[in-house]
């Protein structure tokens, strides 16, 4: 956890503030969700901005009757479902306010925790991270956190703030940093390190989800945290490159020492399976570092918008937008 320094204190008071709601295919959530952050952050200056992920539920028309009755509410809605980072990165991108929070539809976060992480950040960060105090999740996840957060803090050094969760307040500008950067391997709790010291953790309640179903299952948690130890740490790759380099010379060893009969029978056989293994291992490795580099090529934008109710820029549109769905 970080220290804010005394000269911070002067930091505005959040007033100002962006909620940012990705939501697929949270149509049983999303009334009870607006009329919760409504309830408990209805006195500041409030914008809720629901990014619909490609919902196929009727999750676009609750949100756009939200909109027609409360004028605090935009939205945007994607061509199609393109992923959790794409949904908070649209909404990071167009927030109009000084800061965001970001608060999934699901509730899990109750948005009375949000005055946590206000009162935290007025004392000089840009950016506070909410640590699940009592986790409401099956275990198999539970479990699949730490060993993240213990490979890539303690074995690949990878700089996280510890337990950090997607409820999070941040200031706009250093979000829409992030995203701007535009990275091969976007990963928010990575790269908010790098860019600024003043970030912090805070202790906040969790509840189980009482509607509806998860979309976050464990091949896309597996594969978001291969993408960050690929991307964010150099050891994997070089724990390949020496792993390689290894393997080959012990190749060689053992070829001569078949050859020459020092080795012969199950002896043998073990040596050339154990550095194919090894070799396969590294392979594997360096394969998924190629795609990682290959990611940061040309390619298409993180999300394309077909509706929104706020401007947006036309390099994240698909389509010429429609007048009748686009407000001025």
């Amino acid at each position: 956890m970080r220290t804010a320094h005394s000269s911070d204190t002067d930091y505005p008071d959040i007033t100002g503030l962006t909620v940012v709601i990705p939501c697929y295919n949270e149509v049983d959530n999303l009334e009870h969700s607006y009329a919760e952050i409504v309830s408990e952050l209805g006195d500041l200056d409030l914008e809720l901005l629901y990014v619909d992920d490609g919902s196929t539920d009727g999750s676009l028309d609750v949100i756009r009757r939200l909109a027609e009755s409360d004028s605090r509410v935009q939205y945007v809605s994607f061509t199609r479902n393109f992923g959790f980072e794409a949904a908070f990165s649209a909404g990071y991108r167009y927030a109009s306010k000084p800061w965001l929070l970001h608060v999934d539809a699901d509730q899990q976060f109750p948005a009375a925790e949000a005055h946590k992480l206000i009162a935290a950040a007025k004392a000089g960060y840009d950016a506070v991270f909410g640590v699940r105090t009592n986790r409401q999740d099956p275990v198999l996840r539970r479990w699949g956190t730490a060993a993240f957060h213990f490979i890539g803090r303690k074995l690949l050094r990878i700089e996280l703030p510890q337990g950090a969760t997607a409820f999070r307040l941040v200031r706009t500008e250093l979000a829409r940093r992030i995203v701007d950067l535009e990275l091969g391997t976007p990963y928010f709790l990575a790269t908010v390190p790098r860019l600024t010291s003043r970030y912090t953790t805070v202790p906040v309640a969790h509840r189980a989800r009482a509607r509806g179903k998860s979309k976050v299952g464990m091949s896309f948690l597996s594969s978001h945290a291969i993408e960050l130890f690929v991307g964010f740490s150099r050891r994997l790759s070089t724990a390949a490159s020496v792993s390689c380099v290894v393997a080959g010379g012990a190749g060689l060893m053992t070829a001569l020492a078949g050859a020459t009969g020092l080795l012969s029978g199950e002896a043998l056989d073990t040596a050339v399976l154990l550095l194919l293994t090894v070799s396969l291992a590294a392979s594997a490795l360096a394969v998924r570092s190629l795609v990682v580099v290959g990611a940061g090529q040309p390619r298409p934008r993180q999300f394309y918008v077909r509706e929104a109710s706020i401007p947006v820029s036309a390099a994240d549109r698909l389509f010429n937008p429609t007048p009748s769905l686009e407000s001025t």
